[in-house]
């Protein structure tokens, strides 16, 4: 699948969670999300919509916190939050995983990598599994 494809798939089966993804309609969509969420906190920068210290109201002192994102890069994140999890569900579905492990991902720092080593990176299956045929193939999601 080209960038393109999985671009158009992504936004195409926006909260669809069942079916597969192949590991190129997944990788090139978390691709895609990271070109455009830096882009779009350039200009968040670039034109202030950072909101970037809140003031204390006991002492009046203003605090800068670390990662400010813009009302940009916010409202970006909210607008591909479901096709992003649903692309991930159908990734763990192509190797043969039920969507649930989805929730692994929230547990700090080690959830990330066990679900990007072990299940992402992972070749799917060849032939059809519990969640339908492999991607691509005639009777796919």
């Amino acid at each position: 699948m080209s960038f393109g494809q999985a671009i158009s798939s992504g936004f195409k089966k926006y909260a669809v969670f069942r079916g597969r993804a192949s590991r190129s309609e997944f990788w090139y969509w978390v691709l895609f999300y990271i070109i455009v969420s830096f882009i779009l906190n350039i200009l968040d920068n670039l034109f202030g919509f950072q909101v970037s210290t809140v003031t204390n109201l006991e002492t009046g002192d203003s605090v800068t916190s670390v990662y400010n994102p813009g009302w940009l890069s916010s409202i970006w994140a909210l607008v591909v939050l479901l096709p992003t999890i649903s692309i991930a569900v159908r990734r763990l579905h192509d190797v043969n995983k039920s969507g649930w492990w989805w929730w692994l991902g929230l547990i700090c720092c080690i959830g990330p990598l066990i679900l990007i080593f072990a299940f992402y990176i992972k070749e799917g299956d060849a032939g059809d599994n519990n969640y339908g045929p492999p991607p691509g193939s005639p009777g796919a999601l």
